[in-house]
């Protein structure tokens, strides 16, 4: 990643108040961009956007709806961006099951507002849509997910994703590509970090019990995910936002920004692993019944690594140390702003050291 090119970069960030999207807005902030963010308020108390008082370090930050689209818009409009990063979702599998319309409405219609809000913005030259690894149809093999494969979804939440993948691709053939405006989807794994306090993820609930003194219950131990830090993708969509500015339509396609396939783990691995690392903590399997959630899940990254010259910097062991580190000093009342960016440049030296 080139910080020289981020310096001056007027950029939309939605999603800014949410746990993927916060830490990008740090990361960008710090690289020197001006940042205008448009999401909702913080989803959770506590939460990251509040925690590191990013408010304070952001050009603009809007409190709204991405259905909104008029407010869109006008936002967007207002900020004159050159890059727009598209983080803003329903980003929950079970949460889906129990809210499928507003699922379908913020992860579908939410991308259709937003393309439509950078048609009418003049200026943008680069757009990045970010999706997930759910977003393929689920075969439950063991090989790892390619770009070129099928859109799918058993959940609500996995086949919005797939949706938006499409609304993605019927956009950048039909207006986009025609305007000169790059637009790219991004499909990462199961994120952890310090600062994620959302329901029914796997590292937050084990801090909360921990916090709590309570034994963890989980659901799925032998589920496989291609787990990673959230430094991780979010280094993807950057590298990502500046090849699609400078290079153009080369770019302007899907990317995969997983994990090294060794840390494709259970569930139960990470767990085991965490409660070896934090004395007290202790786990159990939640007997209840569960809705359908995918058992195993890889993803490629052979095209950002071979195109982009992206790679994983931290393993898995890594990245759990870091979430557990950060987990602490925001206990302590550390400055959380600080911690984050230190965390964000001792990733950026790895990357530099590789």
């Amino acid at each position: 990643m080139n910080r020289e090119f981020w310096h001056g970069k007027r950029v939309f960030l939605s999603g800014h108040t949410g746990f993927k999207g916060g830490w990008l807005a740090l990361w960008l902030t710090d690289i020197g961009a001006e940042v205008h963010g448009y999401a909702l308020a913080p989803p959770t108390k506590p939460n990251l956007f509040t925690v590191a008082n990013l408010k304070d370090s952001l050009a603009s930050s809007t409190i709204a709806d991405i259905r909104d689209a008029a407010a869109l818009t006008q936002a967007m409009r207002e900020a004159q961006p050159d890059i727009v990063l598209h983080l803003a979702a329903q980003p929950l599998v079970r949460y889906s099951y129990v809210a499928p319309v507003e699922t379908y409405a913020v992860n579908v219609m939410g991308t259709v507002n937003l393309l439509e809000a950078v048609r009418q913005t003049p200026g943008v030259k680069a757009v990045v849509n970010v999706t997930t690894d759910k977003c393929y149809e689920n075969r439950e093999w063991v090989w790892p997910y390619r770009e070129n494969e099928a859109m799918g979804g058993f959940d609500p939440y996995s086949s919005s994703k797939a949706c938006s993948e499409l609304v993605t691709a019927a956009y950048r053939r039909s207006f986009l590509d025609v305007a000169g405006i790059q637009l790219a989807s991004a499909r990462a794994g199961n994120v952890i970090g310090g600062g994620d306090w959302a329901d029914d993820r796997l590292v937050p609930d084990f801090l909360r019990a921990l916090d709590a003194g309570k034994v963890l219950a989980i659901r799925s131990p032998l589920a496989t995910r291609p787990w990673q830090h959230v430094l991780e993708p979010l280094s993807g969509y950057l590298m990502l936002a500046e090849k699609l500015f400078t290079d153009g339509p080369g770019f302007a396609e899907p990317w995969n920004f997983g994990p090294e396939e060794a840390d494709a783990k259970t569930v139960q691995w990470i767990v085991e692993t965490l409660c070896g690392q934090v004395p007290g903590a202790a786990w159990q399997c939640d007997a209840a019944p569960q809705p359908h959630e995918a058992n195993m899940l890889k993803l490629d990254s052979s095209k950002a690594k071979s195109l982009l010259g992206w790679r994983p910097r931290w393993d898995l062991q890594t990245a759990l140390g870091m979430t557990l580190a950060w987990h602490q000093a925001w206990k302590q009342g550390a400055d959380m702003a600080a911690t984050s960016v230190q965390q964000i440049q001792a990733y950026e030296a790895a990357a530099g050291q590789a």
